[in-house]
């Protein structure tokens, strides 16, 4: 499960390049969608990361 890891991280660090983006440009519907996909894959990741462990 190492490569989940790795994509969920991606799609995270994606997220968050997303919801800066969306503040700069005062887009409250992307701020919102945004927000709730860095909450959902952040969490996926932190608890792949706790479950399976951190990819080597």
């Amino acid at each position: 499960m190492n490569g989940l890891t790795i994509i969920l991280a991606i799609v995270t660090i994606l997220a968050v390049i997303g919801t800066l983006s969306s503040f700069k440009g005062k887009n409250i519907m992307g701020i919102l969608f945004s927000l709730a996909t860095l909450g959902v894959f952040g969490w996926f990741t932190i608890m792949t990361i706790v479950y399976d462990g951190y990819p080597h």
